[in-house]
């Protein structure tokens, strides 16, 4: 019976997702091969730009509402469930929730870039222009 629990115990930990957390700088940036999806809004992504060849998704508007069904459904034509990604956002706080929710709760591996693109701007990241 231990062994059967043992075996159970080590299944599912394989099988949830995982939560890193990872300053953004510009090495990381520059040097990963995952996708990072900006969840900013288009305002936000104009104001300062974004990282060259990311993926911007809004989760929170300006009112800070948010659907997660739509979020869910582009972000899924984006990265597959078992492939790791980064999010980023402005200061970190924003992808700190919204990772914790996509690792914890529906088991996607996800990167949350912490201190977001006002850390990347302050280490002299140059982003592209958001058109």
């Amino acid at each position: 019976m231990r062994k059967i629990f043992t075996l159970l115990f080590l299944f599912s930990y394989v099988l949830f997702a995982e939560v890193i957390n990872i300053e953004a700088t510009p090495e990381f940036v520059n040097n990963t091969k995952m996708k990072i999806i900006d969840i900013r809004t288009p305002h936000e992504w104009r104001e300062t730009g974004i990282v060259k060849g990311s993926y911007t998704l809004t989760f929170f508007d300006e009112r800070g509402n948010y659907d997660i069904e739509g979020f869910l459904n582009a972000l899924n034509k984006i990265v597959k469930k078992d492939e790791k990604f980064a999010l980023i956002c402005r200061t970190g706080s924003r992808t700190s929730m919204v990772s914790n929710f996509l690792g914890n709760k529906l088991n996607y591996h996800v990167v949350n870039l912490r201190g977001g693109i006002v850390n990347l701007l302050k280490n002299g990241y140059i982003t592209q222009k958001y058109k």
